[in-house]
């Protein structure tokens, strides 16, 4: 079924038009200043690292050294997911084997408490199932994406608008964090099926990436095409978002990045400090994450926005 389509790209069309959006739902915060990252930490071999404690981490925002005062490493925290899958042209050939992964994938990562939804995207936004944890309606949702390449058209609604042709990558992905994931609380991410060329959204790449960071996603990407596929936009979109972007050439990719995204998502650190920087002024504020041991790195979004009034 629709994403309310009309409704959306409604929202979306306003943005464009430089009105203002009604206010998303609240999310579950403990304090309106404290700021949660998830880190996947490796080591030199890219190997993950697990069994670190809270003294092992050291955070900055701004370059100003901050107190952490949260910390977990448990695996089984809850997941929101959101799995979208690109039904344009381009991936006509690809289509079969990502649901089959795509499939695969949710069937071993979720567990208990775990809620996952699916989306398709090419001239429109499609929500084919709602946050379930039944395998069985997820299945079947990814079994109905098909390839859409028809022409444009008028949407009907109380505003007919003009339909635009093209694939709606940065539309999906701003619907999907502002829409359905910026009420849902803890971790949360979207694994995007797509070769990240974009030719028909409402918003642009970065009103994508901000939705995604003003909601705390995280944003992986499998780049699905014969030519590679957008890597610039892809690798900005994960980079800003703490997630990774993985190059899938073949069925054998595939499954090979659906197995590391699973590994990476059971295997975070949740990471909790209240910002030193008590302004409530909407900006965008730089985090960093070091290990003391410097043969490990950190992966996880490069920033925030803070709260306003």
């Amino acid at each position: 079924m629709r994403i309310r389509t009309i409704l959306c790209y409604l929202c979306v069309a306003s943005l464009a038009a430089g009105l203002a959006f009604a206010t998303p739902p609240p999310q579950v915060r403990v304090q309106v200043n404290l700021v949660n990252l998830f880190v996947t930490v490796r080591d030199k071999n890219k190997s993950i690292v697990t069994g670190l404690k809270q003294d092992d981490f050291d955070v900055y925002e701004d370059g100003q050294k901050q107190e952490i005062s949260n910390f977990s490493a448990e695996s089984d925290l809850p997941i929101t997911l959101g799995v979208l899958l690109d039904t344009s042209g381009s991936e006509t050939y690809m289509l079969s084997a990502e649901k089959d992964a795509a499939s695969h994938f949710l069937q071993r990562v979720m567990v208990k408490g775990d809620l996952a939804m699916v989306m398709s995207f090419d001239l429109d936004v499609n929500l084919l199932a709602d946050f379930t944890d039944d395998h069985t309606r997820l299945n079947r949702a990814i079994n109905s994406a098909e390839i859409n390449t028809g022409g444009g058209g008028i949407v009907q609604g109380p505003i007919p608008q003009t339909r635009p042709l093209g694939t709606n990558f940065y539309d999906a992905v701003y619907l999907a964090s502002r829409e359905k994931l910026a009420s849902e609380a803890g971790r949360k991410a979207l694994v995007i099926l797509t070769d990240a060329e974009d030719n028909g959204s409402k918003v642009n790449l970065q009103d994508a990436i901000e939705a995604a960071q003003r909601t705390d996603t995280v944003v992986h990407i499998l780049l699905i095409a014969a030519d590679g596929g957008d890597q610039v936009v892809s690798r900005k979109l994960t980079d800003d978002t703490g997630g990774r972007t993985f190059v899938v050439r073949n069925d054998k990719d595939l499954r090979g990045a659906f197995d590391q995204i699973n590994i990476e998502l059971r295997s975070q650190y949740t990471i909790g400090y209240s910002s030193t920087n008590k302004k409530r002024d909407g900006r965008y504020r730089k985090v960093k994450v070091e290990l003391k041991n410097k043969d490990y790195s950190a992966l996880t979004r490069r920033g925030y926005y803070a709260p306003t009034e």
